[in-house]
């Protein structure tokens, strides 16, 4: 299979969060940056992001996307069928106690996901983590109910915009059936998720701040949202590691 093709969109992600044996974070993020980087995206896989989770040392987090689900499937059945995952997974594994939480994505508008620029150059193997903090909510609304979705898509995107924090990307549930189901994925979601980057953290609490005190933010999105959610959302601190494309 080619690899992803730069001007093709990337329509399905996959957010996959790893719970880890304790201690062994370290040693997977090693292990996948140095092997399973270039070898995902050599069968069309675009590796987008790779992170530690900032309140659970035994936690990681990446994602990962495709053109469409037909070349998830085709891409997923030659890496998870070839030489490179028989040679490493053993390995990966056993860090692992469960990798099955997963959300699978498709950008939430038309220019929401995203693709790295073609001058973006992946950091070499072993290229220290960058000083940066990621952020990614992640909100469930009851399935079948469009409203919550539409506040993130209409209403929070441009407040996010106008108060200083453009998001690197926003995305909503796939509903698709699983085109790989080797690999489960969380099914009945209906969710959104927001990335954006900061300096650090401080950065992001500043304009958390600036959000909320918004009026359009205080008195309409944020509340409206609250209504329509079906649990308190999932705010994931990530630490980009050293080759992560997002930052």
């Amino acid at each position: 299979m080619p690899p992803t093709d730069p001007a093709r969109p990337l329509a399905v992600i996959e957010l996959r969060q790893y719970t880890l044996r304790p201690g062994r974070r370290d040693e997977l993020i090693e292990l996948f940056d140095r092997e399973l980087v270039e070898t995902q995206e050599d069968q069309g896989i675009a590796v987008l992001g790779q992170f530690r989770d900032l309140d659970d040392p035994d936690r990681f987090v990446w994602l990962r996307a495709f053109p469409d689900m037909a070349a998830r499937h085709d891409a997923l059945t030659a890496f998870y069928g070839g030489p490179v995952w028989a040679r490493h997974r053993d390995r990966a594994n056993a860090t692992m106690t469960d990798s099955d939480d997963v959300l699978l994505l498709r950008p939430l508008t038309d220019c929401s996901g995203f693709h790295p620029a073609p001058s973006v150059r992946r950091p070499r193997t072993g290229a220290p983590a960058p000083a940066r903090f990621v952020s990614a909510t992640v909100w469930s609304f009851p399935p079948g109910r469009p409203d919550g979705i539409a506040l993130v898509r209409d209403g929070l995107l441009p407040l996010l915009r106008n108060t200083g924090a453009a998001p690197l990307a926003a995305y909503a549930t796939e509903s698709a059936p699983n085109t790989f189901p080797r690999l489960p994925v969380r099914t009945g979601e209906n969710a959104a998720v927001v990335l954006t980057s900061h300096p650090d953290e401080e950065s992001h609490r500043r304009h958390l701040t600036a959000l909320r005190a918004h009026p359009v933010a205080r008195e309409e999105v944020l509340p409206g949202i609250g209504r329509e959610q079906r649990s308190a959302p999932r705010a994931l601190r990530l630490a980009p590691t050293g080759r992560s494309l997002i930052s």
